[in-house]
């Protein structure tokens, strides 16, 4: 089994298949439960350390990580990705755990989350909390997402630059991203200049080339989902919509939704105090739960 990270380190390299390793970081080692953190495509665990901070202040294990080809994690000397790459990737973090996790999966990692709970490994954890995603998605959204990442990849000259571009693409948040801010999102080349911390080979990948034929797949794997489901949606998403939650509460029944009216795609950057305490409120039903649970028995 895989032991990630040893409590006297917040920061691990944890060896995946095809002799790559993730970057997972850890706040509050000796805390429980336990949320797993899987960021969306283009993203990297910085997306969550302000939830992740504030949920360990109030006693969980926040384990979050950069997927492959993303951020601190290793590239695929092949630049080749394809989806049951990355959700076993997904499947050893959560079984490197002592419990079962709860997962926290934004778009990408929600996604594969719902394959590994419905369809590869009922086990795998103890609930999913779905950040602004469905088994079908609204098409325009993801597109506006790629050309964002397919722009500019000559890259910037400074972060300034950088953080213009961020502007443009996200209007309605306040104020630029500083340097510090946009260390982890970028890395600089040969030439000097300033690059998107992802592989440019995820975007001619596999990954994307076979996202919408997984639809149905998708699909089948959330109707067969039987752990706890927390679906937490932007209410100015243009990936989610009312047609497509609503399809999803049908194949999954059980699930709660909560709607943060002011968030995009991005809630977490969005709306961040309110995406966290309906994640700090949804755990501790569970948590709830299972000592009424241990007491019965």
């Amino acid at each position: 089994m895989v032991s990630i990270p040893p409590p006297e380190k917040n920061l691990a390299h944890v060896p995946v298949a095809e002799g790559l390793a993730l970057a997972v970081e850890v706040c509050h080692p000796s805390g429980s439960p336990t949320l797993l953190f899987a960021h969306g495509f283009g993203q990297t665990r910085g997306a969550w350390r302000g939830t992740a901070a504030a949920l360990a202040a109030q006693g969980y294990r926040c384990v979050s990580f950069d997927a492959r080809g993303h951020g601190e994690s290793d590239r695929a000397p092949d630049g080749e990705y394809h989806m049951e790459q990355f959700i076993g990737d997904l499947r050893l973090l959560a079984h490197a755990e002592l419990r079962k996790p709860i997962l926290v999966g934004a778009s990408m990692g929600g996604l594969l989350g719902l394959v590994l709970a419905g369809e590869i490994d009922p086990d795998a954890f103890r609930a999913l909390v779905l950040v602004d995603i469905t088994p079908r998605w609204e098409t325009a959204g993801v597109e506006r997402i790629l050309a964002f990442m397919q722009a500019h990849p000559e890259g910037f000259a400074s972060y300034a630059e950088a953080a213009e571009e961020i502007a443009r693409y996200l209007p309605h948040r306040a104020g630029r991203k500083s340097d510090d801010q946009l260390r982890p999102l970028l890395r600089q080349g040969e030439d000097g200049r300033l690059r998107w911390h992802w592989d440019p080979a995820l975007l001619g990948g596999g990954l994307v080339r076979e996202s919408e034929r997984y639809q149905p797949r998708l699909m089948a794997a959330a109707a067969k989902v039987r752990v706890p489901v927390l679906l937490l949606s932007g209410g100015r998403s243009d990936v989610v919509s009312r047609d497509t939650v609503g399809e999803f509460l049908q194949l999954v029944p059980h699930a709660e939704h909560v709607e943060l009216p002011r968030a995009t795609h991005m809630v977490a950057g969005d709306a961040n105090d309110a995406f966290t305490r309906e994640i700090a409120r949804f755990v501790g039903q569970l948590s709830q739960a299972d000592r009424n649970d241990a007491v019965a028995v």
